[in-house]
């Protein structure tokens, strides 16, 4: 694995050196050979050297472990020291043509813990590494998994839980939360540094621009407006969308109680700690504007001189982001609705839809999935509320409007509508089982999951909504 250790090479106060702590007894449970592959990473082919470098008890050759600095609003609440308290960068690889964080997420104390035991238990490790493997196959930008490692070690939670570590990559660990630890500190050197770096690394045709930090914002302005809009054709809740939790990459990064709907709710919340349904489905949108506004904030300095005229523009620039948000939205509904071309109703067609489904209860993927047997009336497995045909009769005549034969529209359909999602009540079981070292059913789910649109009979029933004693309606944070 090739290192070059770029963030490591900034001043001192943008990170801490420290390693990770060795654990009892390192034991892989999953390994990604498939993204090592596909990158061109190499790790040792022995197990036990494998497990001693993904747990942390080994650090690699030309890797530089730090503990990122950062800041963040959670949950509203302006946190001015956050920073990587059961995390640790190993260093940036070069592969497959980029550069990636490799990072150790459950690795041990670091100085940034504060009360924390630095570790990670089984669950939280892996179901961060089968929802981020399924939002890679699903196109969604996202952290990906490389390796999940038990510790043979114990952390105390609400109960005593098997450990582990997740080595997890992502183009940057940058964060809203890096620029507000400076800002929050005036010092306006080290987020200049940022903005320069940020633009180096993920937006480099921003080299040489006029205002590079209002340049900066608008491009993750519209990163942003995309993922989420991403997340919202797959009926993703990331849980919770702290400015920490929000990367200047525009990928979705730090999977905790995260869900995906089954049943259709504008308003679902599962995260067992989002009592006031901050960051509720519907609400993901709005979040990412007010955390872009917090990220504004801490480039006012750099994007005028003079306060006044920084603030406008950052202001104008801000309230872009609810049009570019609703165009990038109605992309991604109208490949869900197998449309080519653009009609003014489009927005009001899909928004009947939605509706639709949220009074009738009507699950979510399945849905979508099902547009594609419906072109010519075919009949449901299931009988339609009225609604639902008054909807699907609209939704024909605007498809007839369009001169795509009803089988090239049906293969788009199928292409875009996935059949598999990490259903909640299929994650918990999976994740059961496997604390009693049964990885069967986590295997199954994983398999399902990576190749979301294909209909594969051995795993259909995976596709299966929870019944009402199977639902789940809380997901947990693994801190």
């Amino acid at each position: 694995m090739r290192f070059d250790n770029t963030y490591a090479r900034l001043p001192e106060r943008f990170y801490t050196r420290t390693s990770p702590t060795p654990v009892k007894a390192p034991r892989i449970l999953k390994f990604n050979r498939k993204l090592a592959d596909e990158l061109g990473l190499a790790p040792p082919t022995d197990d036990a050297a494998r497990a001693a470098i993904f747990a942390g008890n080994v650090v690699p050759d030309g890797a530089e472990p730090v503990a990122l600095a950062y800041a963040g609003h959670q949950f509203g609440h302006f946190v001015p020291q956050l920073g990587d308290g059961r995390a640790v960068l190993l260093g940036e690889v070069l592969a497959g043509g980029r550069r990636l964080d490799m990072q150790l997420k459950g690795s041990g104390r670091t100085p940034f813990s504060r009360s924390g035991d630095g570790r990670a238990a089984f669950g939280p490790v892996l179901r961060e590494y089968v929802v981020s493997e399924a939002m890679h196959a699903l196109g969604i930008p996202t952290t990906r998994s490389l390796a999940a490692t038990a510790t043979g070690e114990t952390v105390l939670r609400e109960e005593p839980l098997r450990g582990a570590v997740l080595t997890r990559l992502a183009a940057s660990h940058l964060r809203i939360g890096t620029f507000q630890f400076f800002a929050a500190r005036r010092d306006e050197e080290a987020v200049r540094l940022l903005v320069d770096y940020a633009i180096t690394r993920h937006y480099p045709h921003l080299q040489g621009a006029e205002n590079s930090a209002l340049a900066l914002f608008n491009a993750v302005l519209r990163a942003q407006a995309r993922l989420i809009a991403q997340w919202l054709g797959v009926g993703f809740i990331h849980g919770v969308m702290n400015t920490d939790n929000t990367s200047i990459a525009g990928e979705t990064i730090d999977y905790g109680p995260c869900a995906f709907m089954d049943a259709f709710n504008h308003m679902a919340v599962f995260s067992s700690i989002d009592m006031q349904g901050r960051y509720a489905f519907g609400q993901q949108a709005p979040i990412a504007q007010w955390n872009l506004a917090r990220f504004a904030e801490t480039l006012l300095p750099l994007i005028d001189a003079d306060k006044d005229a920084s603030v406008r523009k950052a202001t104008e620039a801000l309230e872009t982001f609810m049009d570019v948000f609703r165009g990038e939205w109605l992309r991604v509904m109208r490949a869900k609705l197998g449309l080519l071309r653009e009609e003014e109703s489009d927005f009001d067609l899909a928004n009947a839809l939605l509706n639709v489904m949220h009074d009738a209860d009507l699950d979510f993927t399945l849905t979508f999935r099902s547009l594609s047997s419906r072109l010519e009336g075919e009949a449901s497995v299931e009988e339609d509320p009225p609604a639902l045909k008054e909807w699907l009769a609209t939704w024909r005549a605007r498809c007839e409007r369009e001169t795509a034969p009803a089988a090239e529209r049906r293969r788009l359909l199928d292409a875009v509508n996935p059949l598999f999602i990490p259903r909640n009540h299929q994650v918990e079981r999976a994740l059961q089982l496997a604390a009693r070292d049964d990885m069967s059913a986590f295997d199954l789910l994983l398999e399902a999951v990576q190749n979301p649109y294909e209909a594969r009979e051995d795993l259909l029933h995976l596709a299966i909504p929870p019944k009402p004693g199977e639902r789940v309606l809380q997901t947990f944070c693994g801190t």
